[in-house]
């Protein structure tokens, strides 16, 4: 029902930036525009929030990526971006696309982001 497709992680040095991209499809986006977002997972650690932006364009963020960290939208496209900058060991983690609707969920493949000291 809906497919998402995310790309652009990567290794990088603690201070860098990465920009990771998601291309959503699926009938639920002919007719709405559900809350869509990014989540991370690091070893051992449960999946957490990273940024949401929902059907009216707002946003939410992790207090630990604020300030360094920015999600952003194209509503035609049905793709979701996030930008991160100033990027720490600590934000290594998969990472993963997300889209609520309804309640439900559905979520990308993941894509690895390494951030060496």
């Amino acid at each position: 029902q809906v497919q998402l497709v995310e790309s652009g992680g990567g290794l990088v040095q603690a201070g860098g930036s990465l920009r990771l991209s998601c291309a959503a499809s699926g009938s639920i986006f002919i007719f709405s525009r559900p809350t869509m977002g990014w989540y991370r997972q690091a070893p051992g650690k449960q999946r957490e929030l990273v940024a949401t932006t929902n059907t009216g364009g707002s946003t939410n963020y992790a207090d630990s990526v604020k300030g360094r960290f920015t999600i952003s939208r194209d509503y035609a496209k049905n793709t979701v971006a996030l930008q991160m900058n100033s990027l720490k060991p600590e934000d290594t983690a998969v990472y993963y696309c997300n889209v609520e609707w309804y309640g439900a969920n559905y979520w990308g493949q993941g894509t690895q982001v390494t951030v060496s000291s």
